[in-house]
């Protein structure tokens, strides 16, 4: 892996980390690089942990290639939704370390793993994309009704409010919240509790499961190419 995305394996655990920039643009650099790393990981049979940097989870799209040009810009959304759907069917489990704040795309990667655990700390976690003046894409609306509490999807894909960590849990961005001290201490923890899952019922639940949701994102894929954001 380049300096964008990192990869280390260890006891059945692949570790992903993210680090492009001050706000950990998703560019489709990353995007290439990323899905590398879930190659390898499939590879090597490993449960997914997938990190930012301290206080920055991501920040969401690239916005140099997000305001290039309106074919750059479905074509990174195209990357980013497809990329969640692969996440949302992955044969071993997938968690995300919410390592501060996470906004827009960041936030879609946490609807998109199976297992989200977050820092404490003046966060923020949300879906500003109306605030930022772009029309919520299909791919995002699904799989954040699907993912969020029927509140929480409102005043986020709706009026782009964004969450503090613990109010995070209760919107559905995140599973539980834990002190910055013992992050890493508790993620590598349940990490360990996943590779004791049977990975044939876990692959065979999650993609029955999933299986609208799923059959909805190729859907809204598809849909997305099709209008401008």
């Amino acid at each position: 892996m380049s300096e964008l995305v990192s990869y280390s394996f260890s006891d059945g655990i692949a570790r992903i980390g993210l680090d492009n920039g001050k706000v950990n643009a998703l560019s489709p650099e990353l995007f290439a690089e990323l899905n590398a790393a879930l190659d390898r990981a499939e590879q090597d049979r490993a449960v997914v942990v997938i990190s930012g940097k301290p206080g920055i989870f991501s920040g969401g799209y690239d916005l140099k290639v997000m305001t290039s040009s309106a074919d750059a810009a479905k074509g990174l959304v195209s990357i980013g939704s497809t990329l969640s759907r692969r996440l949302l069917s992955h044969p071993f489990p997938v968690m995300a370390v919410c390592t501060g704040h996470a906004i827009a795309k960041g936030a879609f990667l946490l609807l998109s793993a199976d297992y989200r655990i977050g820092v404490e700390g003046p966060f923020k976690i949300g879906l500003n994309e109306v605030a930022i003046g772009m029309t919520m894409h299909h791919a995002g609306i699904e799989l954040a009704r699907a993912r969020l509490s029927n509140s929480a999807f409102n005043r986020t894909v709706i009026n782009a409010e964004m969450f503090s960590p613990q109010d995070a849990v209760e919107a559905g961005f995140l599973d539980r919240v834990v002190p910055a001290e013992e992050l890493e201490a508790e993620a590598l923890a349940m990490a360990a509790q996943l590779t004791r899952l049977n990975m044939t019922a876990h692959r065979n639940t999650k993609l029955k499961t999933r299986k609208a949701l799923l059959e909805r994102l190729d859907w809204a894929v598809e849909e997305d190419k099709q209008h401008t954001l």
